[in-house]
């Protein structure tokens, strides 16, 4: 069977859950949403009380939003987010769940007395079909879709640096399919990616031993299949070489850094707005794109005895009114929240980081600035994954010259491309 067989990505690079073959879909449950079935899983979430606070402050604190409204929940999952719907006054809340958690959904809406109000079905959000006749649910005017009865989604879609698992291909399909809109909410409603200059080299140092050692033993071994069996395995030294330096030095690493690990003011590299973002947006980030360019200076002075070690990528996520001018009749949210991944306080999102292969001191007096672009493209045989292309050139000045001055020192350019696993 080929490998093609098994790809988690559709021939127009989605993920499968849209527009698949039943193959695909299954690969794609296996690779992807078997893991959200187990409780262990979602305890893990549900014990990161950053991401827990966020969303009950966005949902409890503007209850007056959800009084007497239509939910959406995107990927239910346990249910929390339902029930805190529920709670806060919905009159419909729809849980959506892929998985078989979607009984142990059901459980706890029964535990918590809320059953009445949440109805989960299991499915596919891209497959599913609200009860809207028999619920006696209603669009905001005639113009609207049949099915666009919801006036709230809320979903927990994010994935490392935001787009990793690409749930928010779901996320979009269920928008424009089920929510109001024109007066339609999405929580969260906005989110931003940022990447920052870190010092992060025991880290970094740690990776770089990891690769010498795997391909220390790759040379014993070779010499030990030679003399031992007779048989020259060095033509594969190449090949192996790559392999290894993919898996330590070019792979992402999930980190929780210290606050002071940033070297400089974060960049802004995607923002989006959750209800206009398209389906292009969900697949990444691209050369020419209005944040893809970076520029960091790092001022030595103010990062004592520390070494540029490689960037970190996180993102935030805002809950608060809609700001696209579609929206200028939605409801308004008094009571804003904000989510942040970055370093700091513990998420369960943590941060991803890139480091260099080779670190970059930085000299008493003199700041290092670094220019350059960030590519975020999904993997090609995993329309889950991605990778990350980063391209930056360094150059040195004296911190009394003025940012276009005298430069001491300007580098070549460097390009990896780093696996997001």
């Amino acid at each position: 069977m080929a490998d093609s067989d098994f790809a988690n990505v559709t021939e127009m690079g989605e993920i499968p859950t849209f527009g698949s073959s039943d193959k695909a879909k299954a690969t794609d449950f296996a690779n992807y949403f078997c893991s959200y079935a187990q409780l262990y899983h979602q305890k893990q979430m549900l014990a990161d009380h950053n991401r827990m606070a966020a969303y009950h402050a966005a949902i409890m604190g503007n209850a007056d939003v959800f009084k007497d409204k239509i939910v959406m929940d995107v990927g239910t999952g346990s249910g929390i987010l339902a029930a805190w719907a529920a709670q806060a006054g919905a009159r419909r809340v729809y849980a959506i769940e892929y998985t078989d958690m979607a009984k142990h959904a059901r459980s706890v809406m029964e535990a918590n007395g809320v059953a009445d109000i949440v109805t989960v079905i299991q499915g596919a959000v891209e497959d599913i079909e609200l009860p809207i006749e028999a619920h006696g649910l209603t669009t905001e005017d005639p113009e609207s879709g049949e099915h666009q009865v919801v006036d709230i989604i809320i979903s927990e879609w994010m994935g490392y640096f935001l787009l990793r698992e690409s749930m928010l291909d779901s996320l979009i399909h269920a928008r424009d399919k089920f929510l109001k809109p024109k007066t339609g909410l999405m929580f969260p409603s906005h989110t931003t990616m940022f990447l920052s200059p870190i010092c992060d080299e025991s880290e970094r140092r740690h990776s770089n031993h990891d690769y010498s050692g795997a391909m220390g033993e790759w040379s014993e071994f070779v010499d030990s299949t030679k003399s031992v069996y007779g048989v020259d395995m060095s033509v594969l030294g190449e090949c192996y070489d790559r392999e290894q330096k993919e898996y330590f030095l070019l792979s992402s690493r999930w980190a929780e850094l210290p606050a002071d690990s940033k070297l400089a003011t974060p960049a802004v590299v995607k923002k989006l707005d959750m209800c206009t973002c398209t389906l292009a947006d969900s697949k990444g980030l691209f050369a020419g794109d209005e944040y893809s360019d970076f520029e960091f200076d790092v001022v030595s002075d103010e990062h004592q005895g520390s070494t540029i070690s490689g960037f970190a990528g996180w993102f935030d996520a805002d809950f608060k009114s809609r700001t696209d001018e579609g929206g200028a009749n939605a409801p308004k949210l008094l009571s804003p929240a904000h989510l942040c991944t970055g370093p700091g306080p513990y998420t369960h999102w943590g941060q991803q980081v890139f480091h260099f292969l080779s670190s970059i001191p930085l000299i008493s007096g003199e700041t290092t600035s670094l220019n350059g672009s960030l590519e975020m493209t999904r993997s090609k045989d995993n329309a889950r994954l991605y990778n990350c292309r980063i391209k930056y050139a360094s150059s040195r000045r004296k911190s009394s010259e003025e940012k276009n001055g005298k430069l001491l020192m300007k580098g070549e350019g460097v390009e990896n491309v780093y696996q997001i696993p």
